[in-house]
């Protein structure tokens, strides 16, 4: 079969003149592409006679050997050459001032949640923690809640299946920890707690914290006097404060604790309902089922709990009327804080 070896090796001299990579990429294409001068060659091979295959065969891997060696040479060549030329091209000024970074802050929420963690830590709480995925058993049960009670109507529970559920408060902390030590215990239970609802003032998942003091004489003047201290460290000294009578079922005797309106100075105003008081949180003295749920003697010991929304504490601490926009990540209210 005859072949024009001289008008093939015409790639030597389309390689030595290729002036940029992209023109040497243009002859490889030529001759070694789908439809290249020396790939058509190699499609031809099946058509040569069988005593002429092995010397076209050999032709082909010559051709192939040699115009590789000869592109990989220059396309190193021309490549060094065209970085060179960039660099030579483009400078760069070190003495330039770099360009302005925006430094991050701590979410309102965490600002709040710090600063409430390390008040009651002052006092001589201790921090606890635990499982957000909870059982049944201590989010409800060992609380004095048991099933078909009407208070589980009112916490709007995620269930994960029959017994176990996204915890509704973190006063399973609570249950946890009285279940695993005797008192006296002093802790707070910070975290994450989840809920079906989502409007202005709820959110289907939110920020609590919940404190717990078991003790031996341990009486409701002390709750007063704790949760006193901790409002007026938290929205100033000389805020008022109120204690009403209500029921929970894991506190006996229960209150709602309120305090002077910040928005409007005690006044009355759209926040507190004309009102001048503000609700904050929940306490009271812990039900002594709950201390028989824990295998705690109640002839000797007392104890007091007490729960509020971070969210709520936030809201109040910076005037801020809608809960949502903690989470819509709207950079102009962030900036704020």
């Amino acid at each position: 079969m005859q072949v024009d070896l001289q008008t093939i090796r015409q790639f030597e001299q389309e390689i030595a003149q290729a002036s940029s990579t992209q023109q040497l990429y243009e002859v490889k294409v030529k001759y070694l592409g789908k439809k290249g001068i020396i790939s058509e060659l190699s499609k031809q091979l099946k058509d040569v006679p069988n005593d002429q295959k092995k010397e076209f065969g050999m032709m082909i891997g010559e051709l192939r050997s040699s115009f590789e060696s000869q592109y990989e040479v220059q396309e190193k060549k021309l490549a060094q050459a065209e970085l060179s030329a960039k660099l030579t091209g483009e400078s760069l000024d070190i003495t330039m001032s770099g360009l302005p970074m925006n430094s991050g802050s701590i979410h309102p929420i965490m600002s709040v949640y710090y600063e409430i963690v390390n008040i009651f830590t002052s006092m001589g709480f201790e921090v606890a923690v635990g499982p957000e995925a909870e059982l049944d058993l201590f989010n409800f049960e060992m609380l004095n809640i048991p099933k078909e009670h009407p208070a589980r109507d009112m916490q709007d529970t995620f269930y994960i299946s029959e017994d176990i559920l996204l915890r509704t408060h973190t006063s399973p902390v609570q249950a946890r920890t009285m279940q695993s030590q005797q008192p006296p215990i002093k802790i707070i239970a910070p975290g994450k707690v989840y809920r079906c609802d989502y409007d202005l003032t709820h959110t289907p998942m939110f920020h609590q914290v919940e404190g717990l003091l078991v003790d031996k004489d341990v009486t409701f003047g002390d709750l007063k006097g704790t949760l006193t201290e901790f409002i007026q460290r938290m929205f100033g000294k000389d805020i008022p404060v109120r204690f009403r009578p209500s029921f929970f079922p894991f506190t006996e005797p229960s209150a709602e604790v309120d305090m002077g309106c910040v928005i409007c100075g005690c006044k009355g105003c759209r926040v507190c309902k004309g009102t001048g008081w503000l609700e904050i949180l929940g306490c009271g003295m812990v039900n002594n089922e709950v201390f028989k749920h824990a295998g705690y003697d109640t002839d000797i010991y007392r104890g007091f709990a007490f729960g509020m929304g971070i969210e709520r504490i936030t809201m109040l601490k910076y005037g801020i009327g809608d809960l949502r926009s903690f989470f819509e990540n709207n950079l102009k209210f962030l900036r704020q804080f």
